[in-house]
């Protein structure tokens, strides 16, 4: 089972995102727009692997992966924004990509996180 957090305010990425990460193995998701509301969701069911945009409706996407990291551990994480490159600092349970979605890319890079959140 894996279950994501879809951190994303463009409703339509959200849902394509949901699609495409569900035929590659998700079972399970939570979805925010905001800042608070991705720290409020990644409480209430603690996801294996987050995904997220950069900029929110309200927040940022770093500043909600840092909160949510700080009490739950080093979640993996994938930054998916046109303005994800320089911003956010790839490690190894990090990785970045550059809007419009390159879905092979997502698939690529969340296989990777899964096995990295498995091991």
């Amino acid at each position: 089972m894996c279950h994501v957090l879809i951190i994303e305010d463009e409703a339509m990425i959200a849902v394509d995102l949901e699609s495409l990460l569900e035929c590659e193995g998700a079972s399970s998701f939570s979805f925010a727009a905001t800042q608070a509301e991705a720290v409020i969701a990644a409480q209430a069911h603690r996801p294996d692997i987050i995904t997220s945009d950069v900029t929110l409706l309200e927040g940022t996407g770093p500043a909600a992966v840092a909160l949510i990291r700080a009490v739950l551990g080093n979640i993996p994480v994938v930054y998916i924004s046109a303005t994800a490159k320089g911003c956010c600092v790839e490690d190894r349970v990090t990785r970045t990509l550059t809007k419009p979605l390159d879905r092979p890319a997502v698939a690529t890079v969340f296989r990777e996180l899964c096995d990295i959140s498995r091991a």
